[in-house]
């Protein structure tokens, strides 16, 4: 079969890999129809972190299960699914807790291998998610936006989660990738009355207003500071969504959040130091993590989603087959792309 794979830094191909089979009685078979290329995957594509060489690609799809093991009761032949990234057992203390993200089951090396046209997904009977239907009956907007529930809209709510966004809160969202416009997206569904995204990209910034953005803020560090806090009259936000990872965008969070708020941080960490001690003088939380990607999409986004009330397969903005995988990342990691959607197969 096709896969991506990754060769180094600012290299990736597709292999002729070996078709994956049944291994565990708790695994599925996927055949996948849609993947896409996560910011996350810039950071290895970027050699700024480590990835093992000749390994397969991506995390994020949607497909029709193909064949599925003895202890699969939930799951059949032929059901349309969301595939997370999280593998989520659903039995463990982490997922009963609703943190699927962190499930104390998940097999190691498991999150890889989403951009190829066959996958072999582990503890399937609870982590994946059935979608009703056939992919037929869905319009390609849609499919876009199910895609999407396999991370980044249910990483952007694992951000007003986690920093506990409610009805009339001022959110500002760190971050203008796929990730912070799923943010966005998130907060208003949460309730918050303004939203403040920071991004200084105007394309971004046009669709984080579409997506409920009711301001923009395009400075960073001490000048973004500076703005936010005179646009709340010096009190900080009631919460924070960091959704980049990086040590100023970290920072800024902790300097913008009002005392007593929380920020949500789903934005991979790079960068180890960060300085606790505000957070303890103000009494702010500072939390997240892996999302919990099956705990939210059978709670509430795949509803949303089939409902209408959001549609976040609009931040893709360009498509790909899987033989052109390597324009798929190049499109990111230029910014000509907000994400990569890729074709792989059709239904």
């Amino acid at each position: 079969m096709k896969a991506g794979m990754f060769v180094k830094p600012g290299r990736v191909v597709v292999t002729d890999a070996p078709m994956p089979v049944i291994e565990k009685p708790s695994d599925a078979v996927i055949r996948i129809l849609r993947a896409c290329v996560c910011g996350s995957d810039l950071w290895w594509y970027r050699g700024i972190s480590k990835r093992e060489q000749g390994s397969l690609t991506g995390h994020e799809a949607i497909g029709i299960v193909e064949e599925v093991g003895d202890e699969v009761t939930h799951i059949r032949p032929g059901d349309f699914v969301i595939v997370p990234f999280t593998h989520g057992c659903g039995k463990c203390a982490a997922c009963r807790a609703g943190f699927d993200g962190n499930c104390m089951n998940q097999e190691p090396g498991g999150n890889a291998g989403y951009q190829g046209e066959y996958l072999r997904f582990t503890n399937a009977d609870w982590a994946l998610i059935r979608i009703p239907g056939k992919p037929g009956d869905y319009s390609d907007d849609t499919l876009n936006s199910l895609l999407a529930l396999s991370d980044v809209m249910a990483t952007g709510y694992h951000a007003v989660a986690s920093a506990e966004v409610k009805e009339g809160d001022t959110a500002v969202v760190m971050g203008d990738g796929a990730v912070g416009l799923c943010g966005v997206i998130a907060a208003k569904l949460r309730g918050a009355e303004r939203i403040i995204a920071m991004s200084r990209h105007a394309d971004r910034q046009r669709l984080a207003r579409q997506f409920g953005a009711t301001d923009i803020v395009p400075e960073r560090g001490a000048d973004a500071v500076k703005h936010v806090m005179d646009m709340t009259d010096g009190d900080g936000a009631d919460s924070v969504l960091e959704c980049v990872g990086t040590q100023e965008s970290t920072a800024t969070a902790l300097q913008i959040v009002r005392p007593g708020a929380v920020v949500g941080r789903v934005g991979v960490p790079h960068g180890k130091e960060i300085d606790t001690t505000k957070l303890f003088w103000n009494n702010n939380g500072l939390r997240g993590g892996a999302a919990s990607v099956t705990t939210y999409d059978k709670n509430i986004l795949l509803k949303a989603v089939l409902d209408g009330r959001i549609k976040p397969g609009r931040v893709f903005t360009k498509r790909f087959d899987l033989d052109h995988i390597q324009q798929a990342y190049e499109a990111m990691d230029q910014r000509e792309a907000i994400k990569s959607l890729i074709i792989v197969s059709e239904a």
